[in-house]
């Protein structure tokens, strides 16, 4: 029998009273921005971009937007129908907190349109603001499963691993940290494979945000199997939700890389 860690740790980075504070959920999406902002800022110097700071500034502003939007919607329509069906104003209610509150599929789709709404307005290539966004997306994506990994929330499958995870609100059976393994799946291998192909494509195409879609939506499949479903959560063709969405997702991925390509390459 091995000696599981039992998770006790606080959702709270600075707790200021009872249930309020700086957690660090909301701590991953403020780190996450402020590092698509210097991001953007270093891409300059490679000569991945050739925006200035307050053109920067004002796609930190839509992205931040899209992200915050589009996460809550995509839950709320995703996820939570009934309820925002029965109660819409459920729909502002992002004090929630955590993963009851946001979806990452809609998040990522929210950003894009908010970076093809910032570069229609400013007349700029939309796809090149996309494609450098899929190079940092991925440290945003690792922070927040990180965080909810600390929050004791989304855990894994029952399982008997040595390094699994004994869950209090999950029961007392060991689980798998499924948060790590798509922390380290969804962020750091995501964000290594999309610099790499950042850098073999210097002009912008499209093509590494279509390859973000369609390699996040294959990853994400693989690693929600050792994800216990969400209570309630449908299963069909052996499937969760979140696993089809990204089937879903890897879809148009395939179909945006096939068609960017013939777009530059035409």
């Amino acid at each position: 029998m091995f000696g599981y860690y039992t998770h006790d740790l606080s959702p709270f980075l600075i707790q200021l009273g009872s249930g309020w504070g700086i957690r660090y959920y909301g701590m991953a999406y403020v780190v996450g921005f402020l590092a698509w902002f210097y991001g953007l800022r270093w891409f300059r110097k490679l000569g991945w971009s050739n925006l200035s700071d307050e053109q920067i500034s004002e796609l930190l502003f839509y992205t931040v937007i899209g992200v915050l939007v589009g996460g809550r919607l995509g839950y709320c329509l995703l996820y939570d129908w009934a309820e925002t069906i029965r109660n819409p104003v459920s729909i502002i209610a992002f004090w929630n907190g955590g993963i009851r509150g946001m979806a990452s599929h809609g998040g990522i789709l929210g950003a894009l349109i908010g970076f093809l709404l910032w570069a229609r307005k400013n007349r700029v290539d939309g796809w090149a603001v996309a494609d450098n966004a899929a190079v940092i997306a991925p440290v945003g994506i690792f922070l927040g499963r990180i965080a909810n990994f600390i929050n004791g929330e989304l855990w894994g499958r029952v399982t008997n691993v040595p390094w699994a995870v004994i869950f209090s609100e999950a029961g007392a059976e060991p689980r798998h940290p499924s948060q790590i393994y798509e922390a380290l799946g969804e962020g750091l291998f995501l964000g290594l494979a999309m610099g790499w192909i950042r850098s073999k494509r210097l002009k912008p195409t499209g093509q590494v945000i279509a390859a973000f879609f369609l390699v996040y939506g294959i990853v994400r499949i693989g690693l929600e199997f050792f994800r216990e479903p969400d209570a309630g959560d449908p299963i069909w063709a052996g499937l969760s939700r979140g696993q089809w969405f990204s089937v879903g997702l890897g879809i148009v991925g395939f179909g945006l890389w096939v068609w960017r390509r013939r777009r530059t390459s035409g």
